[in-house]
């Protein structure tokens, strides 16, 4: 089988002042891709939506909350859409000296880590990561060694590429922005005197009941439709 798989990430840098830091891949075989795509389409023009407007999950608001309940809701009942999410609770701890490592050599192996469930050696996978800068590119390159290498994949024919997209152009990245900002939410600390959005939160609850998980903890290894990772680090 030939699937595609689309990622994303939620307060990666280091010092950002955010506790949480959160990637998202949702994956699908290539050949449901269009169908897909069109569905999502088809449920932002129900909503007045127009099919080029971008969708995330920092646009989550009351006004808009019934066009994210139904996305989450085709999520859950396409059964060819798939979300692994690995969630780093706590980035203040992280000693990266002691490993004689770089935040950006951490922030490959967690991105492998994330993606490795969902890998079979029987299967290949084109990635697709969300541009975010000038660098995205460069990025992509170092990822794809990464991946290839940590999967003894040196001929790269298990995953085939891994190509910077931007995520206005592709519906299904949207799918991935809104899940793994749910997931980023629901893992972090917020500041007493912060107000949180009780959209956001009615879509979290959502997720989970449907999920039939917390969002806070890993699950099996095997489960298909919603994988977590909640990352321990060995300090």
């Amino acid at each position: 089988m030939n699937y595609n798989v689309y990622c994303d990430e939620s307060c990666h840098l280091e010092h950002d002042g955010i506790n949480v830091m959160t990637l998202g891949a949702v994956w699908c075989s290539k050949e449901k891709v269009k169908v897909i795509n069109s569905r999502i389409i088809e449920i932002k023009e129900k909503h007045g939506i127009y099919a080029n407007a971008e969708i995330k999950w920092t646009k989550v608001s009351p006004s808009k909350l019934c066009l994210y309940s139904d996305i989450v809701d085709y999520f859950f009942s396409e059964r060819d859409l798939h979300f692994r999410g690995l969630v780093i609770p706590d980035k203040g701890i992280l000693n990266h000296d002691r490993f004689a490592q770089t935040h950006d050599d951490w922030y490959y192996k967690m991105y492998f880590d994330m993606l490795k469930a969902i890998f079979s050696p029987n299967d290949a996978y084109n990635i697709y990561i969300d541009i975010k800068d000038t660098h995205s590119y460069r990025k992509a390159q170092k990822l794809h060694e990464v991946c290839c290498n940590s999967a003894y994949d040196f001929s790269a024919r298990i995953i085939k590429k891994i190509q910077p997209i931007r995520s206005h152009e592709v519906q299904i990245m949207q799918l991935v922005d809104i899940l793994t900002g749910a997931l980023g939410y629901r893992n972090r600390r917020f500041p007493e005197t912060f107000s949180q959005s009780e959209a956001k939160k009615q879509l979290i609850s959502q997720i989970q009941e449907s999920s039939h998980y917390s969002l806070t903890q890993t699950t099996l290894y095997r489960e298909s439709k919603v994988n977590l990772l909640v990352w321990e680090s060995n300090k």
